[in-house]
């Protein structure tokens, strides 16, 4: 059985920083790209980062570059997002997902991805 499960999420505030785990089991860790989602109240989910199963090549939006890292561990079989500079427009239901490949890209769309956990919430005051 595959699980995905993020954790990390809570309260902090605007500028403060925030780190997410995901480890993910019932796969070979080092065969998945994995990716970050978002989704806002009232908004449509978003892909905003990705890594390839090696970590060798990562892909972010412009609404988190410079101040979100993806990375993962495959010796852990953990993904991560360190999550810096927090603007309360980054409350959402943080989600990490995962797909069987060993592609040199990965993707951002969610229509992607096979395996989702249940999500993390992060709240970010003003």
């Amino acid at each position: 059985q595959v699980q995905v499960l993020e954790s990390g999420g809570g309260l902090v505030q605007a500028g403060g920083a925030l780190r997410l785990s995901c480890p993910a089991s019932g796969l070979t860790f080092d065969d998945l790209t994995m990716g970050w989602f978002r989704q806002a109240p009232g908004k449509e989910l978003e892909g905003f980062s990705c890594i390839t199963w090696s970590g060798s090549s990562t892909r972010y939006t412009d609404s988190v570059k410079g101040r979100f890292t993806i990375s993962r561990d495959n010796a852990k079989n953990t993904l991560y997002l360190q999550m810096n500079s927090l603007k309360p427009e980054d409350t959402a239901m943080y989600y990490c997902a995962a797909v069987k490949n060993k592609g040199s890209w990965c993707y951002e769309s969610q229509y992607e991805y096979d395996y989702w956990g249940q999500g993390t919430q992060v709240t970010v005051s003003s």
